[in-house]
């Protein structure tokens, strides 16, 4: 029952800022590319491996912190499937370069900042 408890907790917590965080830059950043999906994986993929990096060595693999932030939080934080989404929108829509561009930037961005998040946890 604990693990449901950390698990809950950790999905409102990522759903709630996942709404937040990807409306704010999508009204940022205006027009028609997923700014706040992209801004959402990008930072999910920062938080993700800085989480990781950290805990790796510290806390064994069940822990109930572990849980709550990567299970919990990432689970309802980061958004692909809704990237992966709104890139068939965008091809649907015939603006390709767009979609090609959706998909290599969060794939290479979203790579390159989890090594460096992992590299900062175990800096911490």
């Amino acid at each position: 029952m604990t693990k449901i408890l950390f698990l809950s907790a950790g999905g409102a917590a990522g759903t709630l800022s996942r709404y937040w965080l990807s409306g704010v830059a999508q009204k940022l950043a205006g027009g028609s590319f997923p700014a706040g999906t992209f801004a959402v994986n990008m930072l999910g993929c920062l938080f993700f491996g800085t989480v990781w990096g950290f805990f790796e060595n510290r806390l064994l693999p069940g822990s109930e912190i572990r849980l709550l932030a990567l299970t919990g939080f990432m689970g309802a934080f980061t958004t692909f499937s809704t990237y992966m989404f709104e890139t068939a929108e965008l091809v649907k829509l015939s603006q390709i370069t767009t979609a090609l561009f959706n998909v290599v930037g969060q794939s290479l961005v979203g790579l390159f900042l989890v090594l460096t998040g992992i590299a900062l946890g175990r800096l911490i």
